[in-house]
């Protein structure tokens, strides 16, 4: 009985597409967060009568044959890397990346990751960095008597002090883009690594080479759409119950096969 094999990787399916949901739904609130698809291929084919096959002694041969498919399995999750809206914030060091590019940070184990979450704040000592404490590369650091701090579309970081007319330029964020940005890893914490898949890392400075501009006082909000997600759901848990139907259906066919006399 094949259709209880072939339902159950249905309802796998199903069950990992809701999950998929639930991340994008819990991640709604998340700034700059892309949304996840779950995409899902069939499996392969067992061939019991192959097309083409001669079928008669007059050569008669078969048009189309008999493939019976064995159900469905996961092929990929892919990010949706439709940009957010914008929302206004105030803040100094609150930047929204308007077109592609990553802010490049570093771990503490020296290794490189890549961000769109602008919401960066100031260490003890001054530098610039994520909320959690990850250095933005290349450093920047801020004095303690800066007044004020001006973040230009290209990402050159301006501070004010007292007494002053003149701004000192303290250093320049850079962006990083990627031939395949669907190939990076996310890692947790807004953050992505790179990958074989995704291609190495290009840097370049905000409004050149195809990356986007900085926008100060701005965060870049989830790119979740709640509606949509909410459709999806209703659909995958529909899917999940015809799925069961089958198996409940496979299941009453076997029960009377057994009790034939």
């Amino acid at each position: 009985m094949r259709a209880l094999k072939i339902a159950a990787t249905g309802m796998s399916a199903q069950q990992m597409r809701v999950e998929v949901i639930s991340h994008n739904l819990s991640n709604m609130s998340t700034t700059g967060y892309n949304a996840r698809r779950a995409e899902f291929a069939d499996l392969h084919y067992q061939q019991l009568h192959r097309a083409g096959t001669i079928s008669a002694s007059d050569g008669t041969m078969l048009p189309t044959g008999v493939q019976l498919g064995l159900g469905v399995r996961p092929a990929a999750v892919s990010v949706n890397l439709a940009q957010g809206s914008s929302s206004a914030t105030g803040g100094d060091l609150d930047i929204a990346i308007e077109g592609k590019g990553y802010l490049e940070v570093t771990l503490p184990s020296g290794t490189p990751a890549y961000t769109r979450d602008g919401a960066l704040k100031r260490s003890a000592d001054g530098l610039i960095v994520t909320s959690e404490g990850l250095p933005v590369a290349p450093e920047i650091a801020i004095p303690d008597d800066a007044k004020s701090i001006s973040i230009n579309p290209q990402g050159e970081v301006y501070a004010y002090f007292d007494g002053t007319v003149a701004a000192q330029l303290l250093g320049q964020f850079t962006l990083t883009g990627f031939t395949n940005p669907r190939g990076l890893e996310a890692i947790g914490s807004n953050l992505f690594s790179e990958t074989e898949a995704s291609g190495p890392p290009l840097q370049g400075t905000a409004g050149l080479d195809g990356l986007g501009r900085l926008r100060q006082g701005y965060l870049e909000e989830s790119s979740v759409d709640p509606i949509y997600e909410i459709t999806e759901l209703i659909e995958a848990q529909r899917g999940y119950e015809l799925n069961s139907k089958v198996i409940t259906a496979a299941d009453q066919m076997l029960a009377a096969t057994v009790q034939v006399r």
